[in-house]
């Protein structure tokens, strides 16, 4: 389905391609969303309101998008398309509908053409599976019989076949290949039905992972709902959280561990690449995983679903270890539902829940949590139960933004990570200064109105620490952190530029260099790999043409509110003269994947007028705010070429913006060049990390 979708976009016969998952868990209001998203629609699309009266408004939006296709994948029961707004197509408008299903008859139902998926035939699995297999496998004439037998064993179903392949990669022991064989076939003979069959054979690969902790990160995906995208960093926290990572001398190396686990997932097929910077489960992949916990280990997921009130008390079994109840609407979590122990509960996940109340004594009963997630609920305070947690290593409450107030937290002395980052609390939690295994520590908080004195210094584990960098009354003093050795990630506000510099002087001892000047200019900044710049009112370019080779490692660049700011990337007077008016200035960020621009009103450009960008590796270009000046993307040149600039884009580019600020951008350079990036670009506004 995806090839067809990328074929319609390459053919452009039709205005628009919209592609809409519709899931397991049917959601009217939900595709409505979606639909008026991928119709770039946000601004006059009403967020809440009755379903008719949004389908009424969806229907005349499709009415008047033009010729275009509409994809409905994944849909498991019959769907009304008058009640989600979508009008008949009809050779007078020119509109096509396209569904998947797993259902012939809801194709029927629904009144389409129906056309049936059939198994590859033998030939197509066999070239396929060689095609993930690894070409010293399709060399090796002694493994040809035994890993035609596993193909038959695929029974020509794609994802099978490439998951099976993915598993047995590289592997030259004939062995190893015949007890693949006998397991499979053993596998699906104990089983009836064609979908618990497709489970045993998804599920090989999932016992073939070697490292149990490996096997824990690939489940703790399915916490997260249906076909949900999640943020590889997101992700990777997760399991850190978990401890499913083992400790490390840094909190960079646990997360560098992280990536090499998401790539041995990926290599195995288990997840796949989902839009930029995210990692999505294949639902198949998905219900082989749900297979699992349902037995050992034992979780209850119920993410995703709709729920308006937590599952019932015969549902809570005593040896449940993990609960996900994420993304649903439940608005009260009460004791009345709970078994009268939950014993073996480690992890509990109610984020983005419409929660306001929480009973007294609900944490009461939890004495092995780890692991409690409450953010984006609407909560005002949390009960005073919780400080019963005594094992509670995790304790999420990002985006709260209604709550105030939190019982002493002294008794939580297992604590490795807090995040209060965007609550309305206005005093540090009482008992903090006793929390001295903190790793991870942010108070993002805009409404808080001081750092006690003397509680940094005790806090001598953290990794990572975060204040509102635009929040005075939270600024840092370098006295205060200079006990803290470990610190690796810190933002903040400094009371003037002398507390910072007696912070970084600090930093460079402690690391043996007494001053900047005592640093190869070729290793400054070499090992860098984000720069946050915020609220700089003087600065005029961020980055000079001259530092780049030292930025090799460059991942992203986040700029915000600087208002004299011309240009991000910026050639000297001195290098243009050298080189000619006419000549290519090239800005070469090899790693660089992020650039987020926000409130920039007087930036004209990316780069000198006269540069272009060497950056294949560019996934994301972020436009937000007073942009209003910078009307031109810089052309790119890809690493293999002849250097000069034309209609090219980095392979996986996105871009969001604002439509206005998209209708504004100048194309003189190339006009063709719009036609490149215009599939690229999304109408969508900042959406902050969720967990």
């Amino acid at each position: 389905m995806k090839h067809i979708h990328n074929d319609l976009l390459k053919q452009q016969r039709f205005e628009r391609v919209i592609w809409v998952t519709i899931s397991k868990e049917f959601n009217v209001m939900k595709v409505q969303d979606d639909i008026a998203g991928a119709l770039k629609l946000k601004e006059d699309w009403p967020r809440e309101g009755d379903e008719l009266r949004r389908a009424a408004i969806l229907s005349e939006m499709l009415k008047n998008a033009g010729k275009h296709v509409l994809i409905l994948d994944d849909v498991w029961d019959k769907v009304s398309l008058e009640e989600v707004g979508i009008p008949e197509p009809s050779d007078s408008n020119g509109c096509k509908l396209v569904l998947t299903t797993r259902s012939e008859h809801v194709g029927k139902y629904m009144g389409c053409t129906v056309i049936k998926v059939k198994p590859l035939f033998a030939q197509q699995a066999l070239t396929l599976f060689l095609s993930k297999v690894g070409p010293n496998i399709v060399q090796n004439q002694t493994l040809m019989p035994i890993l035609r037998l596993i193909v038959e064993e695929c029974a020509g179903l794609p994802l099978t076949i490439v998951v099976v392949a993915s598993t047995l990669k590289g592997e030259e022991d004939l062995l190893i290949w015949k007890n693949a064989f006998r397991e499979l076939k053993e596998r699906i003979e104990k089983v009836e039905g064609v979908e618990a069959k497709v489970i045993e054979r998804l599920k090989f690969s999932f016992d073939h992972l070697q490292d149990e902790k490996v096997k824990y990160c690939f489940l703790h995906c399915a916490l997260f709902p249906e076909d949900f995208e999640i943020w590889k960093d997101v992700l990777i926290e997760c399991w850190i959280e978990e401890g499913f990572i083992d400790d490390m001398g840094t909190r960079q190396e646990m997360k560098g561990k992280g990536h090499v686990i998401l790539k041995k997932l990926e290599d195995n097929c288990l997840l796949e690449n989902g839009s930029s910077g995210k990692m999505k489960m294949h639902d198949a992949v998905r219900d082989m995983a749900l297979s699992i916990t349902r037995m050992n280990p034992r979780y209850m997921i119920q993410a995703g679903l709709q729920l308006e009130e937590l599952p019932k008390k015969e549902q809570w079994s005593p040896d449940i270890e993990k609960v996900s109840l994420m993304y649903n609407s439940i608005s009260e979590v009460s004791i009345d539902v709970l078994p009268t122990k939950c014993q073996l509960l480690t992890t509990l996940l109610l984020q983005n829940n419409p929660i306001k109340k929480i009973s007294i004594s609900f944490f009461t009963n939890m004495p092995c949590l780890s692991v409690l997630n409450l953010s984006f609920t609407k909560i005002k305070s949390l009960p005073n139960s919780i400080s019963e947690l005594k094992n509670l290593t995790t304790l999420l409450l990002r985006g709260c933004y209604q709550l105030r107030d939190l019982p002493c937290l002294s008794m939580l002395q297992e604590l490795k990570k807090l995040d209060l980052c965007w609550t309305k609390i206005e005093e540090v939690p009482e008992g903090m200064d006793m929390l001295i295994k903190l790793r991870y520590l942010d108070l993002e908080v805009f409404t808080l109105k001081e750092i006690p004195a003397g509680l940094l210094p005790k806090l001598v584990h953290l990794q990572h620490l975060s204040f509102a960098g635009n929040n005075e009354k939270t600024s840092l003093k370098a006295k205060e952190m200079e006990p803290l050795k470990k610190l690796e990630c810190l933002t903040g506000h400094f009371e003037d530029i002398n507390e910072f510099n007696k912070f970084i002087s600090s930093m460079q001892q402690r690391i043996g260099s007494a001053t900047t000047s005592t640093l190869a200019p070729s290793t400054t900044f070499s090992h860098l790999k984000e720069i946050t710049i915020y609220s700089c009112s003087s600065m005029k370019m961020l980055l000079p043409h001259w530092l780049l080779p030292n930025l090799q490692n460059l991942e992203k660049i986040h700029v915000e509110a600087c208002s004299q700011l011309v240009e991000i990337l910026g050639a000297a007077t001195s290098e243009v003269k050298e080189k000619g008016s006419d000549a290519l200035i090239k800005f070469h960020l090899p790693k660089l994947r992020e650039l987020e621009l926000w409130r920039l009103p007087n930036v004209k450009s990316i780069c000198s007028k006269s540069g272009v960008m060497v950056c294949d590796s560019l996934q994301l270009i972020q436009v937000f705010g007073d942009c209003d000046k910078l009307k031109r993307i810089p052309p790119f040149v890809p690493l293999v070429g002849n250097g000069q600039p034309f209609a090219y884009a980095p392979p996986s580019l996105i871009i969001r913006s604002s439509t206005e600020w998209w209708e504004w951008l100048e194309w003189d350079d190339d006009p063709n060049f719009k036609n490149v990036l215009q599939p690229l670009w999304k109408d969508e506004r900042y959406e902050p990390f969720i967990v």
